[in-house]
């Protein structure tokens, strides 16, 4: 088992504070958009979507949860192709507030991404990110995403979550 640095920070967004986590990739920006937009490549790491991405609303499935998900309503806030996304997701009373951003230089993409503060547990949420990003990483390199581990994220980045959305 090898536990992974966390890697979040809480920013203040447009709409308030925000932890972000940072990833780089030695891909083209195109390739990460795809990577996370498209949805078969979206499913490689973490879910697919289903809908008319052109109505602003769409259903997701965290496939990577396994087969049987409940699908999500996802609402497009935000979308400047390859730079910026931005949707509000909701399961049940709960909704997330996320955003990417991505940019390029010297071969390398930076995406940055964004999630609302709000009452949601970061403790539990902020570990979930760091393990698909990581996978998203391995996708990107050509490895399966199966390479990454949930347990070297949960619980052992819970205590610095925790510590850093009670700032």
């Amino acid at each position: 088992m090898t536990t992974p640095t966390p890697t979040g920070t809480v920013a203040e967004g447009d709409r308030g504070p925000e932890v972000r986590i940072t990833r780089r990739f030695a891909a083209s920006i195109d390739d990460v958009w795809a990577a996370v937009t498209e949805s078969d490549r979206l499913e490689r790491w973490i879910g697919r979507w289903e809908g008319d991405p052109a109505s602003g609303r769409l259903t997701f499935y965290m496939t990577a949860e396994g087969d049987d998900v409940e699908g999500e309503e996802f609402t497009i806030i935000d979308c400047d192709p390859p730079r910026r996304f931005a949707a509000d997701t909701r399961v049940g009373a709960q909704t997330w507030h996320l955003r990417l951003e991505l940019d390029a230089a010297d071969g390398i993409t930076t995406l940055v991404f964004s999630q609302l503060l709000g009452d949601d547990d970061m403790a539990n949420v902020g570990p979930g990110w760091e393990y698909y990003l990581d996978r998203l990483a391995a996708v990107l390199r050509g490895d399966d995403a199966a390479v990454v581990e949930w347990s070297d994220y949960y619980p052992a980045m819970s205590e610095y979550y925790a510590a850093l959305s009670a700032q």
